[in-house]
């Protein structure tokens, strides 16, 4: 009996190894990926009132974990029964992201045009854009978790993969919190400093650059969006990376040129129609 006992002590000790080494290479897989989730998700969560981010904040929070207890187990079970849809839906997320970066691209260039043709967001509708974004990057961080743990079995690939999730959500949604509450940081910091000390001066750096910070975020969200997708693109059509590579076009330029042109097609097929139900509602 007390044999039995320890033999599955040293069974348990062993995944627990086995289980560690493996999440350690999935993290350094995924940490590029990790990036753009944060910076992508940093700039959805910004641009609410003050009272607001907190809470708005924990219901994408809540929003990214339930995506993540959808994906898991239906990617480990398509991943061990039907590998061949996988592509497919890397793909898929791709387009929706690049029609994500590409109309963000197009907010920037035309700001107006875009202000007033759109009607603009409620809490509800930021929050839900929020999280299916979240849901399409978190597919590609647990397909390429999943990859790097191609070769150990089953039991130990949806403890690493069930493992890199939950640490993308908790590491990427408290990195956020902490980025858009650095104006309160700062009034902390100034709070009763005298004006001329280092803490004053600092806590008041902190919440006169938070605009300029968010507004930054935001076009680093979009580059990353772009970068994802046009990753997405080039890995799985090898024409695009045949093109890039004859015409001798740095990974990253390529990757973002990709991903833009795509994401405009996309844009055009979807937004075109309905601007012009939008005006012919307008002019009858």
């Amino acid at each position: 009996m007390a044999s039995g006992f320890f033999a599955l002590l040293d069974d348990i000790a062993l995944l627990m190894d086995d289980v560690a080494v493996a999440s350690k290479v999935a993290a350094k897989k995924t940490a590029g990926v990790l990036g753009d989730d944060l910076a992508v998700n940093a700039a959805k969560a910004s641009g609410f009132e003050a009272s607001r981010e907190l809470p708005v904040l924990w219901a994408i929070t809540k929003g990214s974990l339930i995506n993540k207890v959808i994906i898991v187990p239906l990617l480990l079970l398509l991943n061990y029964y039907f590998p061949q849809i996988i592509v497919p839906i890397l793909l898929l997320g791709a387009l929706f992201l690049s029609y994500e970066g590409a109309h963000g691209v197009w907010g920037y260039l035309f700001p107006h045009e875009a202000s007033h043709n759109e009607e603009p967001m409620s809490e509800k509708e930021k929050i839900r854009s929020a999280i299916i974004t979240d849901f399409i990057l978190s597919i590609e961080i647990v397909l390429i978790a999943l990859a790097s743990v191609d070769g150990l079995d089953a039991t130990k690939q949806a403890v690493v993969v069930s493992l890199i999730a939950v640490g993308a959500t908790v590491g990427v949604y408290g990195l956020v919190a902490l980025l858009v509450r650095l104006d309160d940081i700062g009034y902390a910091l100034a709070k009763g400093q005298k004006e001329g000390s280092f803490k004053y001066r600092f806590g008041m750096v902190l919440v006169r650059s938070l605009p300029f910070f968010i507004k930054l975020l935001s076009i680093v969200g979009i580059a990353a969006m772009l970068l994802v997708a046009g990753g997405i693109f080039m890995h799985h059509i090898d024409i695009l990376h045949k093109i890039a590579h004859n015409a001798h076009i740095p990974q990253l330029i390529a990757e973002s040129l990709f991903a833009l042109l795509i994401g405009a097609i996309v844009m055009l097929l979807i937004d075109a129609p309905k601007a012009l139900y939008s005006y012919l509602r307008k002019k009858g």
